[in-house]
């Protein structure tokens, strides 16, 4: 069953499959690296697991994000990375 996720929870789950730090989320989404963090952990637990990694295999079986993702141009300069994420 896919978990309900919140718009924000959805967007950090994201950015954190996409290999993005709390502080390199928190710089996109203009919000304290505390608050990625704790929506996070509400999002870790709406999938049932305490793992990132494990979240971030149940987003892409839930299609909540995709291996095609990648950060757009504004969010890499947001959060300094040179990176797209998946490689």
């Amino acid at each position: 069953m896919k978990p309900h996720l919140t718009p924000r929870q959805a967007e950090i789950v994201r950015l954190v499959s996409l290999g993005c730090t709390n502080d390199e989320a928190a710089d996109i989404l203009k919000i304290s690296p505390s608050t990625v963090d704790n929506h996070k952990t509400r999002a870790m637990e709406a999938f049932g697991t305490n793992k990132a990694i494990l979240m971030t295999r149940l987003a892409l079986k839930y299609r909540i994000t995709s291996q095609n993702d990648k950060l757009t141009t504004r969010e890499k300069r947001l959060s300094g990375r040179k990176g797209d994420g998946w490689n």
